[in-house]
């Protein structure tokens, strides 16, 4: 059966005048995310996916009986909070957006959803944020992510690590929501398979000079280091750091160090550090890659997830043959889960009609929608390794 949204859509408060309420001409979404900060790389090609989700319901000119769909992008950062939340308030109340897809890092994420969301009634969806604290949230039922929580992640990573037979971890973690949520999963999860964790220690970001950080990591010693970090800033600064004195050769990166401007910056040296990522299980992955060709990256982190998070969010207007946040957000968990007709990235067109004419669809897209519990992915991770210099897949879990 569809689940149910865990809290009543009467409880929201009405939304902006600007809000269309049925088939207006236009249809606005805002795509808040890190343009700038320590994931900046990783901000074109999800800004890409989700503009590809509208470009491919345009071209059908079936959507709410050929109302236009735009979007407007903002820097929601990924360390800025204040940031995060001037940037949602002006695409809410000056953009008079529909729909919000965003943010991508779980601390502007949570400041969102908090400070502007929720007193806006406003629908928003991350494509990337993992935090475990998110899934507690005080959201209206209004938030919803395509990307497993880090809840999730601690129990894979401590997996991969234990397959490879390392049993002592020293572990540093960028010091925000992130990267607290998923060094506290992580260590309870790899403690409790019987590994030791030998020091849990933060880092800040844009430093630098990490040496004295990795001083106190390589006193507490062990096998390999964990970094909960971000490929783009302090992440990449504390490997920089760990080659540099040599206190560290193998590295266990989780989803924010899997990012081509590491193996970019650092090559071989990296050879036989691993790690995972939230991906797609499934065929879906494949037919988004061959619609994409060269247009993005289609293999981005989060590409296809943000993809996802516009397709659903539209669909379910399109279920609800409204704009109005406070009339399709019913619809979001419907479209992206069974019972009703498989729909995966191509089939956008079908799924259109089948909404129209009354239909359930399961909208499972390019990373394999299912959202669970109060609206967030199962997920399933991408387990790499490097070699050569670059990232190789070992296989999907």
């Amino acid at each position: 059966m569809k689940k149910m949204l865990l809290a009543s859509v009467a409880t929201l408060g009405v939304a902006s005048a600007a809000f269309a309420a049925g088939h207006g001409n236009e249809v606005k979404l805002g795509i808040a995310l890190g343009f700038s900060g320590p994931l900046d790389s990783l901000a074109p090609p999800m800004e890409s996916g989700a503009k590809f989700a509208i470009e491919k319901i345009n071209e059908t000119g079936m959507f709410l009986d050929g109302a236009k769909i735009t979007s407007v992008s903002g820097d929601s950062t990924c360390v800025d909070a204040g940031a995060a939340t001037a940037t949602a308030e002006r695409l809410i109340t000056a953009e008079g957006i529909n729909g919000l897809i965003g943010a991508m890092c779980s601390g502007a994420t949570g400041a969102i959803v908090s400070n502007v969301s929720v007193p806006n009634g406003m629908v928003q969806i991350s494509p990337s944020a993992t935090s475990p604290a998110l899934s507690t949230i005080e959201d209206n039922g209004l938030f919803f992510r395509m990307a497993p929580s880090d809840a999730r992640q601690g129990e894979v990573m401590t997996d991969v690590i234990m397959e490879q037979g390392v049993k002592t971890v020293a572990l540093t973690y960028t010091n925000n929501d992130y990267g607290k949520g998923l060094a506290d999963s992580f260590a309870a999860a790899f403690e409790a398979a019987g590994g030791t964790v030998t020091i849990n220690a933060p880092h800040d970001e844009a430093k630098g000079d990490y040496s004295a950080e990795i001083g106190a990591l390589a006193s507490a010693g062990g096998e390999a280091l964990v970094v909960a970090g971000y490929a783009d800033g302090g992440g990449a600064g504390i490997i920089q750091a760990a080659l540099d004195t040599g206190s560290f050769e193998k590295f266990i990166l989780p989803d924010g160090m899997i990012s081509d401007t590491l193996t970019d910056a650092f090559g071989a040296d990296l050879d036989g550090s691993f790690g995972q990522i939230p991906a797609p299980a499934g065929d879906g992955a494949g037919v988004f890659a061959e619609m994409v060709g060269d247009a993005f990256d289609p293999t981005s982190a989060y590409a296809g997830e943000s993809f996802d998070a516009a397709a659903v969010m539209l669909l379910a207007m399109q279920a609800a043959g409204s704009s109005a946040p406070a009339d399709y957000l019913p619809k979001i968990l419907e479209v992206a889960n069974a019972p009703g007709e498989p729909i995966g990235p191509g089939d956008l067109e079908k799924a259109l009609q089948i909404l129209k004419d009354g239909g359930d669809i399961d909208f499972s897209g390019a990373t394999g929608v299912e959202l669970i519990g109060p609206g967030e992915s199962g997920g399933t991770y991408r387990q790499v390794v490097v070699e050569g210099g670059e990232f190789k897949t070992v296989q999907i879990r």
